[in-house]
Parts: structure tokens; sequence; C-alpha cells
């Protein structure tokens, strides 16, 4: 990662430099990254893809999204937790996602925690922004060197997902998680979308 400021992009555009030029990482930084998200079934996904990206960068999950999106049944939960060998089998020799048996097998686990201690519609939303308490919070990095890679709030919420159940949930995956989904704005200060997300875009 760079440790500089926002660059311009070829529209004049100033840019956090994470995403580079290539433009499916382009859009996902203009259009999803940061943006607050209220729905449990995004936020399950997203703490999935999260967890498969451990070790690797997220580009290399982003252009398989539509890959999990197909072999994890638009991340339903209540399908996901019914999985057993056979189906787990099934996703480890499918070449859209990333066939990990650890990873695969923590979606599982980790649809059957949420299933467990969190039924109704929207409590795992309210359990996940309770770290926030309730609110976005707006850093204000001038450069990537100001981004931290865990937080007290990230570390919380990893311990209180793993007293529940939760796997591939550390301090880390939590942060990445929290920028994602719009917990955190961590655009830096000169890139447009910190503005916009300030202003509620």
């Amino acid at each position: 990662m760079s440790s500089g400021a926002a660059i311009a992009g070829s529209d004049g555009r100033r840019r956090c430099p994470w995403c580079g030029d290539d433009p499916l990482y382009v859009a996902y930084h203009d259009e999803e990254w940061g943006v607050p998200v209220h729905d449990d079934r995004r936020l399950f996904e997203k703490l999935i893809l999260e967890g498969a990206q451990a070790g690797l960068s997220w580009i290399t999950v982003l252009r398989r999204r539509d890959g999990y999106r197909r072999a994890f049944e638009g991340f339903d939960r209540d399908r996901i937790a019914a999985w057993g060998e056979a189906e787990i089998a099934a996703r480890l020799a499918d070449p859209g996602i990333i066939r990990n048996r650890l990873k695969v097998e923590s979606a599982v686990t980790n649809a059957r925690a949420w299933r467990e201690h969190f039924r109704g519609d929207g409590e795992l939303t309210e359990f996940l922004w309770s770290f926030v308490d309730g609110e976005p919070v707006v850093n204000r990095p001038r450069t990537m060197a100001d981004l931290a890679a865990e937080t007290p709030a990230s570390r919380a919420m990893s311990k209180a997902l793993k007293r529940r159940g939760f796997r591939f949930v550390g301090p880390t995956i939590c942060h990445a998680f929290m920028q994602s989904m719009g917990l955190v704005n961590d655009h830096l200060a000169d890139c447009f979308r910190y503005a916009e997300l300030i202003g509620g875009r």
C-alpha cells in the first residue's frame, strides 16, 4: 500500500491510493467502501468475505465476489447454516471462490452463530453497529500511514464475535469490515469520497 495522500485519477478526482486504477477497484472505492450499511445479509456477506481475504489482497476477493454470491446462495443465513460435508466439498471444487477449507467451514460456523445469537431481523446489524454507538466514526487521515490496522473498537468487536462462536473475525479483519461497511469513515481527508460521506451522500 502506498503511504501517500490521495491521488488524482484520469477523471481528475482525488482518491485513496489503495484502489489504484483498476476499474473494478475504483468503482468499489467510489460506490461502496465506507458507505454505511444497515442490512443483516450484506453485513454478514462482508464479514465472510473479509475473512476470505485473510492473507490475500482485497482485489483478489473482489474479483470473485459474484462467484461467492452464487456459491454461497446469496449469503442466505439459514441455507449456509444447513450445509453439511457434501455442500462444503462442492464449494471446495468451485473455481469461482477461494478454495480454502477453513474459510469455507467458517462461513457455516458463522451462519450458525448468527442464527443462534441474533435471531430477529436487524439484530445482527444492531449488534455490529453498537461498537460505534450506532453512528459512523469519522476519522481524518491525511495519508495511508495514518490508518490503523486495528482499533479498540475492532478489538472489542472481535472479542465479542469470537465469544459467540464466530471464526475468522480477528481485530484486523473486524477493522477492515468496519471501514468498508461505513462504521468508520477512513477515506483520506483529501479523497473526494470523504467529503461526500460526511455530507450524507
